[in-house]
């Protein structure tokens, strides 16, 4: 713990929730930055809808590290998004550097959405199993925004009722 705070959750609850909070913002970070690579890169006829489309996912998805680095702060310790640590710690697919059309930048991200939804799903319980029902209640919040953000992007590839 980096300070002492009146907040009554025992040092043991705040150092497990820390743990599982940091390992989401090195993912979400991730995320973030992936969200980015598919609005900066996007080609093809649809290009305009997709590039708003990953930009207006990247600002939610910037909402969550926030909400994420706060809560670990707030439970007095500290948030750790350097690059490096992101680096080394995010548990998401990595992002093909060579995606180009629409297709291809919607596939990736929609496969990396999913299991960051998956992965903050298993949060839920494991942060309420910790004695931290306010960071579950974090988790549920960002599986909620995590599978509309989903939904959002897979539109995009049913066709005829299928994906």
């Amino acid at each position: 713990m980096t300070y002492t705070s009146r907040l009554d959750l025992g040092e043991h609850v705040r150092k497990q929730a820390v743990a599982l909070l940091q390992a989401r913002l090195s993912d979400a970070l991730d995320l973030e930055a992936q969200c980015k690579q598919a609005h900066w890169n996007v080609k093809g006829p649809q290009f305009l809808q997709l590039h708003q489309l990953f930009d207006g996912v990247h600002t939610v998805v910037e909402e969550f590290v926030d909400l994420l680095a706060e809560r670990i702060t707030t439970l007095g310790h500290i948030a750790d998004g350097r690059v490096q640590t992101t680096a080394g710690r995010s548990s998401l697919y990595e992002y093909p550097l060579q995606a180009s059309g629409g297709v291809e930048h919607l596939k990736a991200l929609a496969a990396t959405l999913g299991q960051f939804g998956t992965l903050v799903r298993g949060n839920i319980d494991e942060a309420a199993g910790a004695g931290d029902a306010d960071s579950a209640d974090l988790f549920t919040q960002l599986s909620r925004e995590t599978d509309k953000q989903l939904w959002f992007v897979e539109a995009h590839l049913v066709s005829d009722g299928t994906a």
